[in-house]
């Protein structure tokens, strides 16, 4: 179609971007372990294992604690988390404000995370974000996960997107790798759990959420 041009899309992660997970992941964590006789884990020692999706965070626990992980017990979390994930978290300051303002600026809204599609869908319609979004690809919706640029990609087609139309936001070096990958800038969510040095090859860093949006419009005018 002469004229045609794709929309605006915006592709952010979810834990640690949009949502802090990490009381209810710590919670389910928590009672993993306490379950096998093993010490907890605080707020800042769950957040330093997220980014890599549900299966390296049981492990890295365990391998935090010492011991082998039992068969079990990816089994057990999983079921677990996806009962309780919207116990306690919560959207971090901004986050609903701006996405319906991009939205009604015509961007169209995508996540792109590691956590398992089912968990993140119900933790996106608990708190309300899901009518906002075209997409949403989780750690299980394709063959592979980030840091892989196929994941990014594939959520990008998702919701009607092309590479040169969209940007990637979010808050560990795997959204950095996969965005680099696929060719879409980065904007670094400085506000989440990965320390400074995972912000490097990111196009820009912001220190919240409406600072991300400013960037992000900066990067693509209408």
């Amino acid at each position: 179609m002469v004229g045609f041009q794709r929309p605006r899309v915006l592709v952010l992660d979810l834990d640690g971007t949009l949502v802090h997970t990490v009381p209810d992941l710590a919670a389910a964590l928590n009672r993993l372990m306490a379950a096998r006789g093993l010490p907890l884990f605080d707020h800042p020692a769950t957040a330093a294992m997220v980014g890599d999706g549900v299966a390296k965070l049981v492990e890295r626990a365990f391998a935090a604690r010492g011991v082998a992980q039992d068969g079990a017990a990816l089994a057990e979390f999983s079921d677990d988390y996806a009962r309780h994930a919207a116990v306690e978290s919560g959207l971090f300051p901004g986050v609903a404000a701006t996405l319906q303002a991009l939205a009604a600026e015509g961007w169209r809204l995508a996540v792109c995370t590691n956590k398992p599609e089912g968990a993140a869908r119900s933790l996106l319609d608990a708190l309300g974000l899901s009518p906002l979004l075209a997409a949403v690809g989780g750690g299980d919706s394709f063959p592979v996960r980030k840091p892989d640029p196929a994941h990014l990609l594939a959520t990008l087609d998702a919701a009607g997107g092309a590479p040169a139309r969209a940007v990637m936001a979010g808050d560990h070096a795997n959204d950095v790798q996969a965005a680099r990958g696929a060719g879409l800038p980065c904007i670094f969510a400085a506000w989440g759990y990965g320390p400074p040095a995972m912000a490097e090859g990111a196009i820009a860093v912001a220190d919240d959420i409406v600072a991300m949006a400013d960037i992000a419009r900066r990067l693509l005018p209408a």
